[in-house]
C-alpha cells in the first residue's frame, strides 16, 4: 500500500466532511470544495479522521490511494487555512493594482493587461510590485498564479518580468566581442 495513502487525514475543528458514493464534500470557514470519488479508493470517516484504502491489490489502486489522500488533505487545508502564492514584478515601471476581482498590470506593453479572477480567488497588492493570490483550492490558486506569470515571464538577461517570490532566476552573460 502507498506510504502516503496509509496516513490518515485529521479533520480540524470547524471542518465538515460529507462522503457519499459519488463525491467527497468538505466545508469549512473559507468555503466548500467538492471532488468526485475515485472507483479504486474507498474513503472512510471515523473519529475525526479520514482513511483511504485501495479497493483491490493492483498497482493502480495502490497509487490512487496516495493521490486521493493528498488531494483530500489539500482540500481540508484549503477550507481551514487557505493557500496563497506571492508574485513579484521586476522591471522599471512595472506595476500591479488589484481592483475588486480584477488585477490590472502595467508590464511594459503599450496597453494595460487586465486579468479577471474566478470565483473563490482573492487578489491583493500589498505594494505596487507584489501580488498575493489567495484561495481555498490549491490547484486553482497555482493555475491563476501561473497564468499571471505567463503574461511576462522573467527574461534571462536582465531578469525583468513577473516571477514567483521564491523563484531564483539565473541570468545569462551577454555576448562579448
Amino acid at each position: 500500500m502507498s506510504r502516503v495513502g496509509k496516513m490518515p487525514v485529521a479533520i480540524p475543528q470547524g471542518v465538515d466532511v460529507t462522503l457519499n458514493n459519488e463525491q467527497i464534500s468538505i466545508k469549512g470557514a473559507l468555503g466548500t470544495l467538492v471532488r468526485p470519488q475515485h472507483a479504486l479508493v474507498k474513503v472512510a470517516s471515523d473519529a475525526g479522521k479520514l482513511t483511504f484504502t485501495p479497493v483491490d491489490e493492483t498497482a493502480a489502486a495502490n497509487a490512487m490511494s496516495g493521490t486521493v489522500r493528498a488531494l483530500v488533505a489539500n482540500m481540508v487545508q484549503g477550507v481551514s487555512k487557505g493557500f496563497e502564492r506571492k508574485l513579484t514584478l521586476v522591471g522599471v515601471g512595472f506595476r500591479a493594482q488589484a481592483q475588486g476581482q480584477k488585477l490590472n498590470l502595467q508590464i511594459g506593453f503599450s496597453h494595460p493587461v487586465v486579468k479577471d479572477m474566478p470565483a473563490g480567488i482573492k487578489v491583493e497588492t500589498p505594494s505596487q510590485t507584489e501580488i498575493l493570490i489567495k484561495g481555498a483550492d490549491r490547484q486553482v490558486v497555482g493555475q491563476i498564479a501561473a497564468e499571471v506569470r505567463a503574461f511576462r515571464p522573467p527574461e534571462p538577461y536582465k531578469g525583468k518580468g513577473i516571477r514567483y517570490a521564491d523563484e531564483k532566476v539565473s541570468l545569462k552573460e551577454t555576448k562579448k566581442k
